[in-house]
């Protein structure tokens, strides 16, 4: 039988780069949730913070931008021709 030689689509770098930018993503919404107050009839002034209304969402977004350059990042592989001169 021949034997067929697997390869990933992407480097270990760019799975890295994605993973963390998982985080990132995850963190922006983490940051974004909360505000929650037991007497549904009282109004929360807190879910218009700075927090959640700016640093939150540029958090997520920052976490996108990553997984964007973690997909199009490739790494520099040693060519053959400057190992022979």
């Amino acid at each position: 039988m021949k034997k067929s030689q697997h390869t990933f689509l992407f480097s270990k770098t760019n799975y890295a780069l994605m993973a963390l930018g998982m985080v990132v993503i995850l963190m922006g919404f983490y940051i974004m949730s909360g505000g929650n107050d037991e007497d549904l009839t009282k109004f929360s002034e807190e879910i218009f913070s700075q927090r959640r209304i700016f640093w939150a969402p540029l958090i997520v977004i920052l976490g996108f931008v990553i997984e964007v350059i973690a997909i199009f990042y490739s790494p520099k592989k040693k060519s053959k021709e400057k190992d022979n001169e």
